[in-house]
């Protein structure tokens, strides 16, 4: 007979692990015990040897479908160590408190398959109910308040269990044992419908609302939800981690309304639909894309649309509004992860309605909204919907949906947050570093990052969900919200500081004044060297490279402080995770009015011509065309002034200006339009066919000797020239990715070559473009050097936490060193 103590870490609460445990003791004819704890799972267990490592064997290699078993720690016990009493039989304790908070928490679980049948089976008593949920499904991270994963600890602690679900709950083999969010109509929460009268203002007192408490009552108010999104509506719903907004995305006057109440004009919005079926009638869906969609997340899934000639005149084609995506190749698809969703879009079905569109609920650039009352007051009060369908469970913790595409079959994250953070990432383990690093991300796309040293030797870095643009002070008090839970959670106290060296970042100021205030280390990181250092990061986690490897980093991306004063964003970095070199890097211009000629492509483009000295060119006049003559007057002083016009070197900006010069697109509504639709005009002139890259292509990049400038003087010139000749605009858009895509291969062989490197990371914001991330990824391996891209991370700003934290830590070890 053996006794040992058995400590199980990794995501093990919140996903059935204890009756797991339970039910392979059973199996195995284990005696002793299970609990959760805030460190993890203990048990102790007395059996046969042979017994006890076929138990400590299931323990991980059949462990449930969401749980993560990182490790498995066995420590046998000393004599008279253990309680006879628990050689007889296997329970299930009461949780403990005394341990750290080094557990891991469950994100939220798309509904199972176990629950969608009851849901929709009139015999079970829980047909209908919109909070169905078990062990293997359901919230989980937005409702917790505190470790370990109980009842109590959630925001299920006002809902006392009606006998029939605490049967349940307490039965070990029941599949609700211990699911903290069980309920039914008869104990749990019930969704809420509030409706705007005409009379309502902002302001107003909320009108009292009906609630669902019982099945009919919970239909009637899905069915005057559906009613009136038929009806061109707009509805607040809340999900998981906040609300939608939602509208039916066949009926273009709902869309376009939505649009207008919401000030988001042209940025595409996300569709929900019931099930792949739909989904594969509205965009090509290969089978990894098919595991996204229907998996236990369930993200927004960038998806390649079918042309009109694919499905017109169809009976099986699913039309969409025209503007929910304009005129952009990709669409962004959901299917339902709540069983309130799964209701709405099979009520919706039965009215004709076969997609919803879904986007955040609230104002642009503001963040979700979680709140049932102030959800009323800023999304139907004042106006932006029709009516309110909420409920009584609240929200914890802010998670928008999280948006991941697949590129030349691997999953690329776009937004990492519901379903995915906070995961921890993990991180080199390094010497003489701090314990805890508190990494503070960046302004736009913002995350934040704590990272973590295990007993077991492994660095786990906490990187918070997508947060949004730290531009305000609902969104830095949003950052601040997200930082405080993932420290309370975790017990993580950080010892040091990192943050992007930018001056103005609020996120920046914030972590100078705390590291001032209270003594600690604080590590000002480079924007671009972050990107780089978030992909080597990910490799070296991946056993890809080493801790002291050294990459050829090609960061490119709208806008991030350089350590010359410029603007950077085209460039090309010798890096490690320590320190790096800028090896080269896009001729710089002036960037008149700054965020300005952001906004307004057409005064970076002018600007970018005035460098160049094309203006004069013939091409050029439908640009100048476009600028009334005060603008271009004022735009010229401000250049030849240096008035408010820093200098920058973003690639982001390069490919506004050349959308704007091929009349693509002259502002931009939302961060990023030009680009994209800059993207969108290349794809059209590529129509499905394979892209043929010649080694002679007009318009690539020129280096002067022993200069790391890249000079995109002979690029524009050739789109200046093909305007001249008439040569139609998505032609010369697809010029521009093929000519990109040369001369960032050249040069990288170039620097390779002269450092004796042989591997390539991409990162920033412009590699959101699917193209050029597809054609520079196969040039570069084609000319035999090994490409890494982020897939842990988003290749966006969303990365940069992550990067700022193993910067820090590499630092801090670098300086314990010495």
């Amino acid at each position: 007979m053996r006794h040992v103590h058995i400590h199980v870490t990794g995501i093990v609460q919140g996903v059935g692990m204890r009756p797991f445990v339970y039910r392979e003791a059973m199996a195995h004819g284990i005696c002793g015990w299970v609990l959760n704890a805030g460190d993890g799972v203990h048990i102790e267990a007395h059996a046969p040897a042979d017994a006890l490592d076929a138990f400590v064997a299931a323990l991980s290699e059949h462990a449930p479908a969401a749980a993560r078993v990182e490790y498995v720690e066995v420590v046998d016990l000393a004599a008279h160590g253990w309680d006879t009493a628990n050689e007889q039989g296997f329970r299930i304790v009461a949780s403990q408190d005394q341990t750290a908070h080094t557990t891991l928490v469950s994100p939220d679980i798309a509904t199972c398959d176990d629950c969608l049948r009851e849901l929709f089976d009139p015999a079970d008593r829980r047909y209908h109910y919109p909070f169905i949920n078990c062990t293997n499904c359901g919230p989980r991270f937005t409702i917790i308040r505190s470790l370990p994963y109980d009842r109590a600890a959630t925001s299920m602690n006002c809902f006392p269990m009606c006998p029939e679900c605490a049967a349940e709950y307490a039965d070990p083999l029941d599949r609700r044992f211990h699911a903290q969010p069980d309920a039914c109509f008869d104990c749990g929460p019930h969704i809420m419908w509030r409706e705007a009268s005409v009379g309502d203002e902002p302001g107003e007192a909320a009108a009292l609302p009906a609630v669902g408490t019982t099945r009919e009552t919970s239909d009637a108010i899905i069915d005057r939800c559906v009613e009136l999104l038929a009806g061109g509506g707009i509805v607040a719903i809340k999900g998981l981690g906040g609300f939608h907004l939602a509208c039916d995305a066949s009926n273009e006057q709902a869309v376009a309304e939505l649009r207008r109440r919401k000030r988001r004009s042209n940025k595409p919005l996300a569709v929900m639909v019931r099930d792949l079926a739909d989904a594969e009638r509205l965009c090509h869906v290969n089978d990894v894309a098919r595991g996204l969609l229907a998996g236990s997340i369930r993200p927004i899934v960038l998806l390649r649309r079918r042309a009109a000639c694919e499905s017109g005149g169809s009976p099986d084609a699913l039309a969409l509004a025209p503007s929910v995506a304009h005129d952009l190749p990709e669409l962004g698809i959901m299917l339902p992860y709540t069983p309130l969703q799964h209701l709405l879009l099979a009520a919706a079905e039965a009215r004709g309605m076969h997609a919803l569109v879904m986007t955040s609920g609230n104002l642009s650039e503001e963040p979700v909204e979680t709140d049932d009352d102030l959800a009323w007051e800023r999304l139907v009060a004042a106006g932006i919907a029709d009516a309110l369908l909420g409920n009584d469970r609240a929200i914890l913790s802010r998670y928008d949906d999280s948006v991941v595409r697949v590129v030349d079959g691997a999953v690329m994250p776009v937004r990492r947050a519901r379903g995915y953070a906070p995961q921890p990432l993990a991180l080199p383990a390094l010497d003489g570093t701090a314990p805890c690093v508190l990494a503070c991300g960046p302004q736009q796309k913002a995350t934040i990052a704590l990272t973590r040293e295990d007993a077991d030797g492994h660095v786990a870095c906490f990187v918070s969900q997508h947060i949004g643009d730290v531009e305000n002070g609902e969104t830095f008090d949003a950052w601040n919200a997200a930082r405080t839970r993932l420290e309370n959670l975790f017990d993580l106290a950080p010892a040091a500081l990192a943050c992007d060296m930018h001056p103005s970042y609020l996120s920046s100021q914030w972590a100078r004044e705390l590291a001032r205030k209270h003594n600690l280390p604080l590590i000002e990181v480079q924007h671009h060297h972050a990107h780089i250092a978030s992909v080597m990061a990910e490799a070296i986690a991946a056993g890809q490279l080493t801790t002291d490897a050294r990459v050829l980093g090609i960061a490119f991306d709208g806008t991030g402080a350089g350590t010359d004063g410029t603007i950077w964003g085209g460039e090309f970095l010798v890096a490690g995770l320590a320190d790096f070199e800028r090896a080269a890097h896009l001729r710089t211009w002036a960037l008149p009015g700054g965020a300005a000629s952001v906004r307004d492509a057409r005064r970076n483009a002018f600007a970018l011509l005035s460098e160049l000295g094309l203006l004069e060119h013939p091409g050029a006049a439908g640009l100048l065309g476009a600028l009334d003559e005060q603008t271009r007057s004022v735009t010229a002083t401000m250049i030849e002034r240096g008035i408010n016009s820093p200098r920058t070197s973003s690639m982001g900006r390069l490919f506004d200006a050349a959308a704007a010069i091929l009349g693509i697109c002259d502002k931009a509504t939302y961060e990023g339009e030009p680009a994209i639709e800059l993207e969108a005009a290349a794809w059209r002139a590529l129509g499905g066919k394979t892209v043929r890259l010649d080694g002679n292509h007009a318009g690539v990049f020129t280096s002067a000797d022993d200069s790391p400038i890249l000079d995109p003087q002979p690029l524009i010139e050739s789109l200046l020239n093909g305007i001249e000749a008439g040569t139609p605009a998505d032609r010369l858009a697809l010029e521009f990715h093929i000519a990109i895509t040369h001369a960032t291969t050249h040069i990288a062989c170039e620097i390779c070559n002269r450092e004796n490197l042989d591997t390539v990371a991409l990162s920033g914001g412009v590699f959101m473009n699917r193209l050029l991330l597809q054609l520079l990824t196969h040039e570069l391996k084609d000319a035999g050097l090994a490409v890494l891209v982020p897939h842990t991370v988003p290749v966006n700003d969303g990365c940069i936490a992550y990067g700022q934290a193993a910067i820090a830590r590499a630092r801090l070890a670098q300086t314990a060193s010495r």
